[in-house]
């Protein structure tokens, strides 16, 4: 009775991007377009790049609350010192500064041994306390923005530079997980730390780097918003957490750890910004777009505990999401 609904979470990735797309070709006029297919994944890029610094922390059984208000400061370090060190120099130190946030919620996490909810909770008030203190709670301005429209164009009639990197980045990190030792170990953390410590490896290392690389992710995302719009702003990110999570969730990956795949948070990530695309044509309120991705987020929470598909290898995971 039970293995319709368990089928259901185990193809629930491929099953709500269908009725997603398929309502929006129904009711949105226009939706196919290029252009708009363009628009949509260059937007959802944003969440992307950052969900996948998330399903390597929530595959090791952490989270990070913070990744909004890291994305906010990344990018007003990045526009704030353009007049100092110039465009690219003060962009690679924006992705310096996402990191040195990902380095302190590790040290919190591992160093001192602070539940991984409430350090970044901390650390998510800090860092937008700090964006806004950098700014007197004003946008900046750029020096380039001419350096917007060249970042904005479309090559290949669908990708920019953002959705490209993204598209790069989480066919990596796919590789990554499940053809290296190093994804293996991140999986057996995420399962019981305490074995893996046995095995000899080593559950604070590897804990400590992937907060140290969403915080990375979450920098790289900032700084590329912020040099679009050729603005840094303290309230950047301040709606990016719910979304993020929940086209993570949508992947497949579990909130409690161990189990996750790259593949899985491109099909969550295309979800996500379709449905977004979709509401967006139909003048559906930013508010409204949240609440649907809270409710999207309980249901599948509630279905990952109520049914848990038997093991499989994490190659096959990633290969149905």
């Amino acid at each position: 009775m039970m293995k319709p609904l368990a089928r259901i979470v185990r193809y629930r990735v491929a099953l709500i991007l269908g009725l997603t797309l398929l309502a929006a070709v129904l009711f949105v006029p226009g939706f196919v377009k290029v252009t708009t297919l363009s628009l949509g994944l260059d937007r959802g890029s944003t969440i992307g790049i950052i969900a996948i610094g998330m399903t390597v922390l929530l595959i090791a059984r952490q989270i990070d609350l913070s990744v909004g208000s890291t994305f906010a400061l990344a990018g007003i370090v990045a526009i704030g010192l353009q007049p100092v060190v110039g465009i690219w120099p003060a962009a690679g130190l924006g992705v310096l500064a996402g990191a040195l946030a990902g380095a302190i919620n590790g040290i919190l996490v591992v160093g001192m041994r602070i539940n991984a909810l409430v350090a970044t909770l901390a650390t998510m008030l800090i860092f937008r306390s700090a964006a806004h203190w950098l700014t007197d709670s004003q946008p900046l301005p750029g020096t380039d923005i001419m350096l917007s429209v060249s970042l904005s164009q479309i090559f290949l009639d669908v990708f920019t530079l953002r959705s490209a990197l993204f598209v790069g980045a989480i066919l990596l990190l796919q590789v990554w997980l499940t053809h290296t030792v190093a994804g293996r170990n991140l999986f057996a953390v995420g399962s019981n730390a305490a074995a893996a410590e046995a095995s000899g490896i080593s559950p604070g290392r590897t804990v400590f780097l992937a907060f140290v690389f969403a915080g990375m992710l979450a920098g790289v995302a900032g700084v590329l918003q912020s040099l679009i719009t050729n603005t840094g702003s303290p309230v950047f990110g301040s709606e990016l957490l719910v979304t993020v999570i929940a086209a993570v969730v949508v992947g497949g990956t579990r909130i409690e750890g161990g189990r996750g795949s790259a593949l899985g948070t491109l099909g969550g990530v295309l979800t996500i910004a379709s449905m977004t695309t979709a509401m967006e044509f139909q003048s559906v309120p930013a508010y409204v777009q949240q609440v649907v991705a809270g409710v999207i987020l309980i249901v599948l929470v509630v279905l990952d505990r109520t049914v848990r598909p038997g093991p499989r290898s994490h190659a096959a995971a990633g290969a149905s999401g």
